[in-house]
């Protein structure tokens, strides 16, 4: 597969992520807080973020943050999620040579069945 085919279909999947995990997280308990995608499709980054207020407390935390690197590897940067993420892209496809677990560090990368980089 070509590598500009190849990340248009990961930019796809990695957005179906991001909407299911953000329809997932609805419902909070703090009518100020609000889950947003930020996705940068020329750069190829992608993030899942809850902004707001809780209570006396502003709140700016990264759900999931996904790059696509231009070798056409997915590095899942972020997961603060209870879903294995890793799990959902083998699940639509993603071969695990294109997963890296970007927030491993690089030396334990090695012992995964993913890419090291």
């Amino acid at each position: 597969m070509a590598i500009t085919k190849k990340i248009k279909k990961y930019q796809a999947i990695l957005l179906e992520i991001l909407e299911q995990e953000k329809a997932d997280y609805t419902g909070t308990k703090y009518q100020e807080l609000e889950d947003q995608i930020i996705a940068d499709l020329e750069r190829n980054h992608f993030q899942l973020v809850r902004v707001g207020w809780a209570d006396d407390t502003r709140l700016l935390d990264i759900k999931l943050q996904f790059d696509i690197k231009p070798d056409g590897k997915i590095w899942l940067q972020e997961n603060q999620t209870d879903v294995a993420i890793d799990d959902e892209l083998l699940k639509r496809g993603v071969p695990a040579t294109d997963i890296v677990l970007g927030m491993q560090p690089p030396a334990y990368r090695q012992f995964t069945e993913f890419a090291v980089g």
